[in-house]
């Protein structure tokens, strides 16, 4: 049975570099937000946030994503000083007790991605692509980090009123979009080495929409560069599962089972990079994936 071949990179960040192919990168979720769709409010306290990312850190996680506003459907947004009063202090936390921790911050706006920057993390995990603040191109560009580039179809507001995809329209969508969003990248002086592409799994994609761009996500390499894939506790997985839609309640090992498939399959289609909430059981996901990506490599 063939499974997609991982191409190989070094992806630069703000002070290091990151070998992705070799084996699956897990990026940890810290989410400092009251309303996120499965943690919200768990790790408002600062204590509660360390105690979490340093768990996560041991645990296996090789970088830890920080975000101060969450993006689930309908969600309200939040201002760059309200995300930043959030974020930045258990960022220097963090990086106090594990100077050598890798962090990401998860944003969109500018202002929030500098002082990020500024106090320590690597990269900027922008969900927009890069398309809701006018200044985030030149701020990463200027910045030197590493840069995950999302696919969003609309904001999370207007998710429940856009209009239904066919099955053949998702890849093509997104191939096309994610294609436009690496070139504005690219004309802004971001390097290329630094980028890093997610195909955004419920990002304006509704529920089954999803499954086809998961069962052809080995098409995306086509763009040539390295692959995250977020599939964790996303709702159109557990959606399958459930008689009733997916809620914040539903058994956690609900949200295991569901989220371990989905993970395999994407390394097996080739991602370098998983996001999830569960690192433990993630690392023990990739631990199996990878060996059969590597006996598939050994058998070509």
């Amino acid at each position: 049975m063939p499974f997609a071949h991982r191409p190989h990179f070094d992806w630069r960040l703000r002070t290091r570099t990151l070998p992705l192919g070799p084996r699956t990168l897990i990026m940890g979720i810290l989410n400092t937000t009251p309303d996120s769709f499965s943690d919200g409010g768990r790790f408002l306290d600062p204590n509660a946030a360390l105690t979490h990312a340093l768990q996560m850190l041991d645990d296996g996680a090789d970088i830890l994503d920080l975000g101060g506003e969450s993006t689930r459907p309908n969600s309200t947004p939040v201002t760059p000083t309200e995300e930043q009063a959030r974020v930045l202090p258990i960022l220097r936390t963090i990086l106090a007790a594990r100077p050598n921790a890798i962090v990401s911050i998860d944003t969109y706006h500018a202002e929030t991605a500098r002082f990020a920057i500024e106090a320590g993390a690597e990269i900027v995990n922008d969900v927009s692509g890069l398309l809701w603040d006018n200044a985030m191109a030149a701020t990463c560009a200027e910045l030197h980090c590493g840069v995950v580039l999302m696919h969003t179809r609309g904001r999370p507001q207007q998710w429940r009123i856009l209009p239904a995809l066919a099955h053949d329209e998702v890849v093509p969508l997104v191939l096309s979009e994610l294609g436009e969003r690496t070139n504005a990248a690219l004309t802004a002086g971001i390097r290329r080495d630094a980028i890093v592409l997610d195909p955004g799994f419920g990002f304006g994609k509704i529920l089954d929409e999803n499954f086809p761009l998961l069962a052809h996500l080995d098409t995306v390499h086509a763009l040539g560069y390295p692959l995250l894939a977020g599939l964790s506790r996303k709702g159109f997985l557990l959606k399958s599962l459930a008689t009733k839609p997916a809620s914040p309640h539903l058994d956690s090992e609900m949200w295991v089972s569901a989220s371990t498939a989905a993970n395999t399959a994407a390394i097996l289609a080739g991602a370098h990079i998983l996001r999830v909430h569960d690192v433990h059981p993630a690392r023990e996901t990739v631990a199996i994936a990878d060996r059969i990506l590597a006996a598939e490599d050994d058998a070509t």
